[in-house]
């Protein structure tokens, strides 16, 4: 946290003012940065795997000069803000073999038919008991902070370590002026906002021009605040295409965002931006924004299953791209089953290799369609022994009982050269290997 925090509602509310005003000055130092480094810079690497990386170029906001060193530390402040959810770049060299793994992957390659490692419910990674003390004056007493918690390393890291799909949970944060980070009742971060975790991601794409990043963003519901029109209105200014008005806002956008709707291209296209993958609606806009503004891809929330075993969502009507997707979290036994943590783990097993399975054998009508399944599951208290299953326990196991994490270390070092899709796991780093063997599949 930075400091103390006032806790009254008029001291929150000029402490808000003030970041604004910190922000303001911030996006003008930031344009002033941009007009002064408006040459790309030329990276040079080797060529591996059929990428000329060479050629790849660095951002306008790459090079450094003695004019942006006022701008560079504007641009630190934020950053700072958004630590508690983004963590602390490493910068881990472009020799490691997670960093920059894209690199090595023609630019052809359809990102459809790629392993893409993600993360579950991303920005959990700082719940700590100790964590959830320092803000129990916004939530209130709930649940220990492990039923919550479903990461134990940054973003930062996280991209280091290839991660490349993120699973970003919103809602208001206190005093309804920006938005920020939340899972169920558990607030993250309560002065870390979107727009600094989205310049977190920015600022590592510009040290990895190799790579893309997917972004699942979802507001969260059952946190105690409102989804109202205004907070979709502030999400539509963040996601909307860029308009010709030559502000800092629509030039982070056309450098940073792919600009496509409803489409997953290819890798070279892809590099150096995110793609959204939308699981939020704009439902209490009236009128609804017009499909020209929008980019990404709808997975809108109003569609997605439930707890869903296979789930088929068409984000491309003309197409018929669907996205088929396993997102069953909340486990429930087979009738002949003892309750047991192996059973928990067991069934949700289950229910995640037969999703991958369908994934590596694809029909002539799914082969190039896009596969995600989710291998965490939520907390529960079985019904009848009493006992709790909870994500860390799903992921990890206890004593003789693989979790997941090991469950599918193994699946995936048999089944070496198949096609997955995004595998979006908890406690990814818990079993040493698991991303890099996901790669290797």
């Amino acid at each position: 946290m930075q400091g103390e925090l006032p806790t009254k509602a008029s001291g929150l509310r000029k402490w808000r003012t003030a970041c604004l005003m910190v922000t303001i000055l911030i996006a003008l130092l930031l344009t002033l940065r941009l007009a002064v480094d408006s040459s790309f810079t030329t990276i040079g690497m080797l060529r591996e795997g059929g990428v000329t990386t060479g050629n790849l170029m660095a951002s306008p906001e790459g090079r450094e000069s003695s004019s942006s060193l006022l701008a560079d530390t504007a641009f630190e402040e934020i950053l700072t803000r958004g630590a508690p959810i983004l963590g602390n770049d490493a910068n881990c060299h472009r020799g490691a073999p997670t960093c920059s793994w894209m690199a090595k992957i023609p630019d052809s390659t359809k990102l459809i038919h790629m392993n893409l490692p993600g993360t579950h419910d991303t920005a959990t990674w700082n719940y700590t008991e100790a964590r959830q003390k320092e803000l129990l004056r916004y939530t209130g007493e709930i649940p220990p902070a492990h039923f919550f918690r479903c990461q134990q390393s940054s973003i930062f890291q996280m991209l280091n370590d290839g991660i490349r799909v993120f699973d970003l949970r919103y809602a208001y944060n206190p005093g309804n002026d920006t938005i920020g980070f939340y899972h169920s009742r558990a607030l993250l971060a309560p002065t870390t906002t979107l727009i600094d975790v989205l310049y977190g991601y920015y600022a590592w794409l510009e040290r990895h021009p190799t790579e893309t990043i997917l972004l699942s963003l979802n507001h969260e519901g059952n946190t105690g605040t409102v989804e109202d029109e205004r907070i979709q209105e502030m999400v539509l200014d963040i996601f909307s295409k860029p308009t010709n008005e030559d502000t800092l806002v629509n030039k982070m956008k056309r450098r940073f965002w792919i600009q496509k709707r409803g489409e997953l291209g290819t890798l070279g296209e892809s590099r150096g931006k995110i793609i959204l993958l939308q699981r939020f609606s704009y439902r209490l806009l009236n009128p609804p924004p017009e499909v020209p503004r929008l980019h990404g891809l709808d997975l809108g929330a109003d569609r997605w299953t439930d707890n869903g075993d296979d789930i088929h969502l068409v984000y491309n009507p003309e197409s018929g791209a669907t996205a088929f997707i396993e997102d069953r979290y909340a486990i429930t036994l087979p009738p002949s089953a003892t309750p047991s943590t192996d059973a928990y783990i067991s069934t949700k097993f289950n229910a995640t290799t037969t999703h991958l399975e369908k994934a590596a054998g694809p029909d002539a009508q799914t082969a190039d369609q896009l596969f995600i399944t989710f291998a965490s599951a939520a907390f529960l208290q079985d019904p009848t022994e009493g006992f709790y299953m909870y994500p860390r326990l799903y992921a990890v196991g206890e004593g003789n009982t693989p979790g997941m994490n090991e469950r599918l270390l193994h699946y995936f070092e048999q089944r070496k050269g198949q096609r997955f899709g995004v595998i979006m796991l908890d406690f990814y780093d818990a079993v040493p290997g698991l991303v890099e063997t996901i790669l290797g599949a």
